[in-house]
């Protein structure tokens, strides 16, 4: 065999090398966005089931507050209240979560389907803030006029204190529910999970797809 046929044998077969590599990066990239889709659609079941309870929830909620209104104490209409506007807000959230999901499409480039995770991210962590901002008014829904007239020093002093740490802490939380603290003990045991966990693997699948992309 001539010099120049061993060349060109070399050249075709490294020519069927490379394409063979190019076909691996492609089919892995689709994988790992199917793997995206997968994800995603796990996470629809429990965000319907909260919507629907959650509008069943406020539902009932502002019926009573309209009933009771005039009879309430005021800590227990203000906490109500106060209680179905944030839940409200929550639901809220969810719906525009469940169609961020619904509009994810693998066909797509990975810049529009980044740009959705990013939205599902911060979204979830709204809805965690607004979940403890609550902390503080189921301290207090429970006082009335009696208690206030026949309390002693010490009544005050524990429900203060209560109310008080209640507070610090929802307060603490709302300002420190950040993507930045995603890897510390207290966040990942207060939002890790189902709702939390499948938005940041996808995210790093996201990654590794633009990282295929770039070795092409």
């Amino acid at each position: 065999m001539e010099n120049t046929d061993i060349l060109n044998l070399w050249k075709s077969y490294d020519k069927k090398l490379e394409e063979n590599l190019v076909l691996n990066k492609r089919n892995a990239e689709d994988i790992t966005k199917i793997k995206v889709q997968s994800l995603l659609k796990s996470m629809r079941p429990i965000k319907l089931f909260i919507i629907i309870t959650g509008i069943v929830w406020v539902i009932f909620v502002d019926v009573l507050i309209i009933k009771f209104f005039h009879i309430a104490s005021p800590f227990l209409l203000i906490s109500a209240v106060t209680h179905v506007l944030l839940t409200k807000l929550a639901i809220g959230i969810y719906l525009y979560q469940v169609t961020l999901i619904y509009q994810v499409d693998i066909s797509k480039p990975v810049l529009a389907t980044q740009g959705k995770l990013a939205s599902l991210k911060s979204s979830t962590l709204w809805v965690a803030r607004l979940s403890f901002l609550q902390l503080p008014i189921w301290t207090i829904f429970y006082w009335n006029k009696s208690m206030l007239e026949n309390g002693n020093f010490w009544l005050f002093a524990i429900q203060f204190i209560v109310t008080v740490s209640f507070a610090v802490i929802s307060v603490w939380l709302f300002f420190n529910i950040k993507y930045e603290n995603r890897g510390k003990k207290w966040f990942q045991l207060i939002i890790g999970g189902i709702e939390w966990n499948p938005v940041i693997k996808s995210i790093e699948l996201c990654r590794e797809v633009e990282e295929f992309k770039q070795d092409n």
